[in-house]
């Protein structure tokens, strides 16, 4: 709401600043004034796509759109934050298909036409869109073309329109797909492995080495008689400015207070639990007693001995320790007050191996009918795949009818916990809400003895005096930093407070170091200069911070000045490497034998057998160095190599070739990369587009 309602403020400011404009515009002319209105409407811009914004109102538009698809769908208007957040998704996604991927797509000669769309809707084609629309599948689970014809002929009669929008949303989702799947089809016929990388790929796997080695490592400190000029860090920046490209991001420095309770607020939550706790001794009625009286509710799961350790060592000896009449009293832990009823204690086993039938459960009388005269069936000695496979709804394709598998109490359908007492292979019926299920045990894990706890809980809260001595805190803090990064830092050194340092903070993060929820903070990370000093913060209403920018790195490629130091850095080593080479070169030279060569280095041979060429990427080795021993000859005394992580010298001892990576093999990794490639397709097309996000400065 609070982001809401500052959206609503801003927008408020900007109806009054064009309000302000139009007045303007009878004394000024028409190219200021449009100068003008750009400067402000930019600022309501949540992107860019091939260099055109994309506006507020239009992103709001196609969010409210893809909310009517939704509640249309589900037939629910209660949105939460994590289908607001889908919605939201799909709106950007969608003007992103429509801006910039299906042009890019069109752009590769593909398109779909009128035929081809009626073939899709309504043909013998039909598209993947509607055979898994929900609206459009049988009581058998999949799809009904008679239920699509219905909707299809029901639309000129819909008064309200609803029918004729959803089916322009699915029109439009069918045209996108069909163009997608186009354009991977174009891409995976594009992706040809020739005979002659056919056979280099199978021999860079089957050409395998057995390799005697010593290596040089580099270190970690650089060799401080290096220097480097202002032109080799130039001509270094310029050859490879492109690969220094970057997100936007942000580095940071935050105090944060956070909202602890006094003693006086512990001690209240104490008295609160201990009113309770005598009538929580005696009450019959559990469920409602701790839905009414204690943070926790009644929780139905079985504990076996150990597995309560984890919320509390104390809980967990008391459950498998006491006798059911006995009552934990009020223990604390921390801020948190606990108090303990065993309510339950039964033999049963950790998992359950489940069959079952569905049946449709709209109308009760026909599918307890129908469950019954299934059940004698079985009873009669009927296989209860071939009855499942005949009469289940459920219709998963990767089991055998009827197949559930293993359920344990935290990995199992809802409705289904009396399978962990039924006895095994006894038919039974089970209502659910996904209808009527004929179930059987085929086989179970060992009983243990597991416990179901009644756990009333309080925790300690901080009072309103608490929560204004740590604001007031904070707002020392800011208030006498004024904005200012040396008044800042002055601050919290006079108030034994150690700055704590964020680094690389993306536009529009949702957590910011190990803090949650922190879109607010990240919010004014991004509309502050460098060294700018925040206001108070609040974080979950529990968390104060006050935060400085102490570095600001554009989306781009950055400038040579703000790489320099990166650059020398790296040329500095470079450097150093090559000046380790030159004396490691010097030091073994004329000798033949490995061993002496590792004794002069001060260092070990080391052995590794079944290097091969194909396998760079996929081995701990310097790529470097399975390089160079793909290519050495076979007992010849190879290097000094400069590696990337050090200088190796290595004999190739012997060099075997064999056939265990076939053609299948080398087609198959072929496809692995091919869909690896296809998952930074979006990117490629982000980028090709052009497409910038600024979302975050207002969702």
């Amino acid at each position: 709401m609070a982001v809401l309602e500052n959206i609503r403020v801003k927008m408020g400011a900007f109806i009054t600043i064009i309000i302000g404009i139009a007045l303007l515009s009878f004394i000024v002319d028409a190219d200021t004034l449009q100068s003008a209105v750009s400067m402000f409407s930019s600022k309501y811009d949540v992107g860019e796509m091939k260099g055109e914004a994309i506006s507020y109102k239009d992103y709001q538009k196609k969010i409210d759109y893809f909310t009517q698809i939704h509640q249309m769908a589900t037939g629910s208007s209660n949105v939460d934050e994590q289908t607001q957040e889908m919605i939201n998704q799909g709106a950007w996604q969608d003007i992103l298909t429509e801006k910039v991927l299906i042009p890019t797509i069109k752009d590769a000669g593909l398109d779909v036409g009128e035929e081809e769309m009626f073939d899709l809707s309504q043909g013998t084609q039909i598209s993947p869109v509607l055979t898994r629309e929900q609206a459009f599948l049988g009581a058998d689970g999949q799809f009904d073309r008679n239920k699509l014809v219905e909707f299809i002929k029901a639309i000129p009669t819909d008064e309200s329109g609803k029918l004729a929008t959803y089916w322009n949303y699915l029109e439009n989702t069918m045209m996108n797909d069909q163009m997608f799947s186009k354009y991977v089809s174009l891409l995976a016929k594009s992706s040809v492995m020739n005979p002659v990388e056919l056979r280099r790929t199978i021999e860079n796997n089957n050409i395998t080495s057995d390799v005697s080695f010593v290596m040089q490592p580099y270190g970690y400190q650089v060799d401080t008689t290096v220097a480097v000029s202002k032109q080799e860090i130039k001509e270094y920046y310029n050859q490879r400015k492109q690969n220094f490209e970057q997100k936007a991001s942000r580095d940071i420095e935050y105090v944060v207070f956070e909202v602890q309770p006094s003693q006086e607020d512990i001690n209240l939550s104490k008295g609160d639990i201990e009113k309770v706790y005598n009538e929580f001794t005696t009450t019959g009625n559990l469920k409602s007693f701790l839905a009414k009286n204690s943070e926790k509710q009644l929780n139905p799961y079985y504990f076996k001995k150990g597995e309560l350790a984890s919320i509390s060592p104390i809980l967990d000896s008391f459950a498998f320790g006491a006798s059911p009449a006995v009552v934990l009293p009020v223990f604390q832990e921390g801020n948190i007050f606990r108090a303990a009823r065993i309510s339950s204690v039964k033999n049963i086993p950790d998992s359950v191996y489940v069959e079952h039938i569905l049946l449709d459960g709209r109308d009760k009388a026909v599918a307890q009918a129908k469950a019954d005269s299934l059940i004698k069936l079985l009873e009669g000695g009927a296989s209860f795949t071939e009855i499942a496979a005949a009469n289940s709804l459920d219709k998963n394709p990767n089991v055998a009818p009827g197949e559930l598998g293993w359920m344990t109490q935290s990995y199992m359908i809802p409705g289904f916990d009396t399978c962990f007492v039924a006895a095994p292979n006894k038919l039974m019926k089970l209502e659910t809400q996904y209808g009527l299920h004929i179930v059987k045990i085929k086989e179970k894990t060992a009983p243990v003895k597991k416990v179901q706890l009644a756990i009333l809980e309080k925790s300690a809260v901080a009072g309103k005096e608490t929560f204004q001595k740590y604001y007031s805190q904070a707002n020392d803090v800011a208030s006498k930093s004024a904005g200012k990064l040396d008044k800042f830092r002055a601050v919290i050194k006079e108030m034994n407070l150690v700055p704590i340092p964020a680094m690389g903070i993306e536009e529009g993060a949702k957590t910011v170091a190990t803090y949650k929820n922190a879109r607010e903070l990240s919010k004014w990370v991004y509309g502050a200069k460098k060294d700018e000093v925040s206001q108070i913060i609040s974080i979950d209403n529990k968390y104060f911070f006050v935060a400085t920018v102490t570095a600001i790195r554009e989306e781009g490629i950055p400038s040579l000045a703000s790489m320099e130091s990166t650059i020398t850095t790296i040329l500095k080593r470079e450097k150093s490497n090559e000046k380790m080479l030159a004396k490691v070169k010097e030091d073994v030279k004329g000798m033949a034998n490995i061993e002496e060569i590792a004794a002069k280095l001060g260092t070990t041979v080391n052995k590794q057998s079944g290097i091969s060429f194909g396998a760079i990427g996929s081995q701990s080795f310097d790529p470097i160095f399975i390089g160079s021993v793909a290519g050495a000859k076979e007992n010849t005394l190879t290097g000094p190599v400069k590696g990337n992580v050090g200088i190796y010298i290595f004999n190739v001892d012997a060099r075997q070739t064999g056939a265990f990576f076939t053609e299948n093999d080398a087609k198959a990794k072929a496809s692995q990369m091919f869909s690896y490639q296809l998952q930074l397709l979006q990117g490629v097309f982000e980028k090709g587009g052009e497409v910038k996000d600024h979302r975050a400065r207002f969702f």
